[in-house]
């Protein structure tokens, strides 16, 4: 095996696994990072949470470090991207002179020790490594990553009504260097476990959050008046300078945690979901701006998730591609509606289980389009939890969240041609490649995606 046949995807499922979770490949990786360190035993166990892989263009790979303080002996996390390149490919980790820059920066906060720099490079592997809090596409990540800045940019939050706090302590809820970054900051003092205080930080580096914020109030404003049984978490500020929004805790359980006990108290919940569903779905479009959004940037998307599948399984890739020309011809022979108001994510981790309401979380994927796929993507989400639950009887969960929602008959195809697509591109993102029965678990995901997809095919 090699980091070539690996990366290509000649080596299959087996070449990728290796260098994920390989001990050669892990030792490069142990060494790399350890070298960073004064001491290498400060280095503990690494932690893999996800992967993606591009055939013949890189595989990345995030890992949750555990370091050990040298003065005080405390074990904190540290977040690592590793990417491994083909020989010849650029440096993925920004230009050199912006990421000196910045890493100065972190080290003049005390945000890069105890590593002596925040970046790292295996030449024979092919292995590029950053830390946290290092990405040069979100310069601002480093003093959004400092509690004394935090403490100071936040002052003016709590000027306007949030209680005031001395202090924070700052941690990393997602690091994805070029793509998105979300921060904790839970307040000194503050009493365990309950939350109270506790904010996140959603960096962008372009004006979305700017044009987020504003969406998500005015429908939490328009839903409360409405007297709603859903809620929406309304950002407590954006802050222009660093293109971040400032979320309080929910306080409650993600009803993806609930599914895993069927019963009542699922069902509820399921039948609660649908009713938020028509609720939101009922916002007027003239009260907010809405982007277009089409069933071409859905497939598109969809194939994109999808590329390693061609590579690494290679009759199931074909499957896929003949799953998604099926379902562009099945689309337009559907009845349709004008577009509306689409969240464009309804599924079980954004929906919390809170007093009083569900609460909706992440507003980041709203667009103009046709509704039905809301509905299409919580009856994928449903046989996704199902499935990773290893439960049966997600048919019954369908049906309940489908009678509260009060689904149109001409609404219905599409929405279930949605679940067939929507479950496909989960398939492709969110079977990680490091699980032992990816293989396995891909392949009879898609079979199930052609079954819907045949089922809807069916005259009749």
């Amino acid at each position: 095996m090699n980091v070539v046949e690996a990366l290509t995807g000649r080596a299959g499922i087996a070449g990728v696994r290796w260098l994920l979770t390989g001990a050669e490949p892990q030792l490069a990786l142990r060494d790399a990072l350890a070298a960073l360190l004064p001491d290498p035993s400060l280095l503990g166990d690494l932690r893999l949470h996800r992967a993606k892989h591009k055939p013949g263009r890189h595989l990345t790979a995030y890992y949750e470090a555990a370091v050990r303080d040298p003065a005080s002996g405390a074990r904190g996390i540290r977040h690592v991207e590793a990417v491994w390149l083909p020989q010849g490919a650029a440096d993925p980790r920004g230009a050199p002179q912006e990421r000196e820059a910045m890493q100065e920066e972190a080290r003049r906060r005390g945000l890069v020790a105890p590593f002596a720099r925040l970046t790292a490079e295996v030449p024979t592997w092919g292995l590029w490594l950053r830390i946290a809090p290092l990405d040069p596409e979100y310069p601002q990540l480093a003093r959004l990553s400092d509690p004394a800045y935090v403490r100071d940019a936040l002052a003016p939050v709590s000027a306007a009504g949030h209680a005031p706090v001395d202090a924070y302590s700052v941690s990393v809820v997602r690091y994805r260097p070029g793509q998105r970054h979300v921060l904790r900051y839970d307040p000194a003092g503050a009493p365990d476990g309950t939350g109270e205080g506790v904010l996140f930080a959603k960096v962008y580096n372009s004006d979305k959050g700017a044009h987020t914020a504003p969406v998500v109030r005015t429908v939490a404003d328009w839903l409360a008046a409405q007297g709603m049984e859903i809620r929406t978490v309304r950002p407590l500020a954006y802050l222009p300078e660093e293109q971040t929004v400032l979320y309080p805790w929910v306080a409650g359980t993600p009803l993806s945690q609930l599914l895993r006990t069927p019963g009542p108290a699922a069902e509820t919940q399921v039948a609660l979901a649908g009713t938020a569903l028509r609720a939101l779905h009922r916002t007027p479009l003239d009260l907010i701006a809405l982007k277009p959004h089409s069933l071409a940037k859905e497939i598109a998307s969809i194939a994109s998730a999808a590329e390693h599948i061609h590579t690494l399984l290679p009759e199931t890739g074909a499957q896929i591609a003949d799953i998604l020309a099926r379902a562009q011809r099945l689309h337009e022979r559907l009845p349709q509606e004008p577009p509306g108001f689409a969240y464009g994510d309804y599924k079980a981790d954004h929906l919390w289980v809170t007093p009083g309401a569900l609460t909706l979380i992440d507003f980041d994927t709203c667009y103009l389009f046709d509704p039905a796929i809301d509905a299409g993507k919580f009856l994928a989400d449903l046989r996704w939890w199902y499935d990773t639950y290893g439960l049966v009887g997600v048919e019954r969960a369908q049906a309940q969240f489908l009678e509260a929602y009060g689904i149109a008959p001409e609404r219905l195809p599409r929405a279930r041609l949605y679940e067939a697509l929507v479950l496909l591109k989960t398939t492709a993102r969110r079977v990680k490649l490091f699980e032992p029965d990816w293989a396995g678990r891909t392949a009879r995901l898609v079979a199930a995606v052609d079954d819907l997809l045949r089922t809807l095919e069916a005259p009749g």
